[in-house]
């Protein structure tokens, strides 16, 4: 397996990505990324291509924006990478490094599922379609991740839902998981 010959690695950064370095991480505390959560998100709710999610991973999200942004005054919040609608990946934090994406969470009996999964943001909402190049570039990073750190498995790859139900939803019943899957699965097959 290996991974998108665009994609170089560099200290858990990509080289293809636009880089956006947030503020909130810090340390991982063993060094290990053996897990990949995905998630949704839009700023305001529903609204794509805006400058919020960034303002929101950076810091310095205006919280008089939007009346919807009263909730978010003062969270500290990043994830690793998102995918915009129109493809464009960001990256906010280092991989080698632990983002603050996932908060109370538990993967296979374990806590704190941010000490060691890498967090992807997909720009959207869990009752719209994600977009085809958002697929595709989903699947080239997860290509890439896997290479670069094995212990991310197809059965190491989860949904926010999964590791905190009840109190997340995303990615949502829109994120097509069969055919996510169905692309990685072809790319080991084939």
């Amino acid at each position: 397996m290996s991974s998108h010959p665009l994609i170089q690695w560099h200290q858990g950064w990509i080289s293809s990505a636009r880089h956006s370095q947030s503020p909130f991480f810090n340390g991982r505390p063993h060094r290990e990324v053996s897990l990949l959560v995905i998630h949704n998100i839009s700023l305001p709710a529903g609204q794509f291509g805006l400058p919020y999610i960034e303002a929101l991973f950076q810091g310095c999200l205006d919280c008089h924006a939007h009346p919807s942004f009263a909730d978010l005054q003062g969270l500290e919040v990043s994830a690793h990478f998102l995918i915009r609608r129109d493809g464009e990946l960001v990256q906010f934090v280092s991989c080698e490094d632990r983002a603050w994406h996932a908060g109370v969470s538990n993967f296979d009996g374990r806590q704190g599922c941010n000490d060691f999964a890498v967090g992807i943001e997909l720009e959207g909402t869990d009752d719209l379609p994600f977009t085809d190049i958002q697929y595709q570039i989903l699947h080239e990073l997860t290509l890439a991740l896997m290479a670069e750190y094995p212990d991310i498995t197809q059965d190491r790859i989860v949904g926010h839902s999964d590791i905190a139900p009840g109190r997340k939803t995303d990615p949502g019943p829109e994120f097509d998981w069969a055919r996510y899957f169905r692309e990685l699965s072809q790319e080991f097959s084939g």
